[in-house]
């Protein structure tokens, strides 16, 4: 068994990550000690390999996780078809920098297939299809969400920064995060206790979730939702 500061020393995860992994439910710990600290066993690691294949990928935290815990999900097959767009990624990679060479030597080429991801984006739209069998992400591909939604939320996310003078379990900070809770589950998919618990853990983990939180509702607005949320949750 290994502890989260092993684990990231030897995978280069860093420590925040793995416990933003853990609060999202993508990568558990196999065991916490007395002292609450994280231990993760052989298959928990091979679990994190996978993921961070997937991510190599660019899959999103959300796709990896309901295409893991799939009951569909073929772990062999998959692992062939990474390794296959793997392979693309390179060659693709290769292409991009022949193509800046050719460019830095004043040598003009309007061939733009090396910009070319249908192969990958074929994988990701076939793995969403065949392993994406959750209820949240069913009603999201159901449901999809408008061009305007985001903006919608970071109009929340403002209302809550108002509040950050208060206790995050007060009364109108309570309010508002569930204002936020329902606006998810209208707009995106239904926001079960355990997927707002992630949010609030990703949207201090996730730099870009942060400085968009803190741009809409002032600096500290991404801190004290993961507050607010924790006690909405009971957590």
């Amino acid at each position: 068994m290994k502890t989260v500061h092993e684990v990231s020393a030897i995978t280069g995860v860093s420590v925040r990550a793995l416990h933003h992994y853990d609060a999202i439910g993508l990568l558990r710990p196999t065991a916490t000690t007395g002292a609450g600290y994280r231990l993760y066993d052989d298959e928990a690691l091979a679990r994190l390999q996978t993921i961070l294949f997937f991510r190599e990928l660019d899959f999103s935290l959300a796709d990896i996780r309901a295409i893991l815990d799939s009951p569909g999900y073929d772990a062999r097959e998959a692992l062939r078809r990474q390794q296959a767009l793997l392979r693309l990624k390179r060659d693709r990679l290769d292409r991009l920098i022949a193509l800046a060479e050719q460019r830095e030597k004043g040598e003009t080429d309007m061939d733009f297939g090396a910009f070319d991801r249908a192969e990958i984006d074929a994988f990701k739209e076939e793995a969403r299809r065949r392993w994406g069998d959750t209820e949240a992400w069913h009603a999201y591909e159901e449901k999809g969400a408008p061009d305007d939604a985001g903006a919608g939320l970071m109009a929340l996310f403002a209302r809550l920064g108002e509040q950050k003078t208060l206790p995050p379990d007060h009364p109108a900070a309570q309010e508002a995060v569930a204002a936020i809770r329902r606006y998810i589950s209208e707009k995106y998919y239904p926001c079960t206790d355990e997927i707002l618990s992630g949010l609030g853990e990703m949207y201090v983990a996730d730099d870009r979730f942060r400085a968009n939180i803190d741009a809409a509702g002032g600096d500290g607005t991404a801190a004290f939702a993961r507050a607010a949320i924790r006690a909405h949750c009971g957590k």
